[in-house]
């Protein structure tokens, strides 16, 4: 099975994505924690992408779906897999659909987290990062049993850059501009569903599930 998780930054894709890849038991691709590891070990995509991610602006099309094509074609992706943050832009959702078309496949279900705005930004400046682990935290709604310390490796956690306030407003209007098109686009796919991603993540993960009643889990 085939799926994608749409969505503004602070909408809960990552916590949604890590339990329904697990339940369905395919691979999860998240951009992000790619673009976080080839930021840290300075390579020079890392480099490029850091650039773009610390000023709230999204990363060019064409690198995101040269890395992205190359991790679908791992072993692990070849029973399915799960996007968690791509596509963001039209272009790159074709990009996507040319891809698996030559391979006979296509997208099972897409679902889209809808939240606020005001939602986003308070969720967003909670957020915690580790950067030994790559863990993340929110001090509202996910916070770790110490203060600062990252329940998984002990590591010290720390804010993203690109969730300091001046830069939030400006993610999220880089979002509405570009990937917001991305519902209209995929509503017309047929297997499309908008969640409400303000609720409790319980309750957005069980209404996923609804959706998903059919399908083998």
């Amino acid at each position: 099975m085939r799926v994608i998780l749409l969505g503004a930054p602070g909408s809960g894709k990552g916590t949604q994505a890590a339990g329904l890849a697990q339940q369905l038991k395919v691979a999860r691709i998240s951009t992000g924690d790619i673009f976080r590891d080839e930021i840290t070990k300075k390579t020079e995509l890392g480099t490029r992408a850091d650039e773009y991610v610390k000023s709230g602006r999204l990363v060019p099309d064409q690198l995101v779906l040269n890395m992205v094509f190359k991790r679908l074609d791992q072993s692990d992706c070849s029973g399915g897999f799960l996007l968690d943050g791509f596509p963001r832009t039209v272009d790159q959702a074709e990009g996507l659909n040319s891809y698996l078309a030559k391979k006979s496949l296509k997208i099972d279900y897409v679902f889209y987290l809808d939240v606020s705005e005001d939602v986003l930004i308070q969720r967003l400046s909670q957020r915690r990062h580790c950067p030994g682990c790559q863990m993340v935290y929110n001090l509202l709604t996910n916070p770790p049993q110490a203060d600062s310390v990252c329940d998984r490796c002990g590591g010290k956690l720390i804010s993203r850059g690109d969730d300091e306030p001046n830069t939030l407003k400006k993610r999220l209007m880089v979002y509405q501009e570009l990937t917001s098109p991305l519902v209209a686009y995929y509503k017309a796919s047929g297997h499309f569903a908008a969640i409400d991603g303000a609720k409790v993540a319980a309750d957005v993960a069980q209404e996923i599930a609804g959706h998903l009643g059919g399908a083998k889990i």
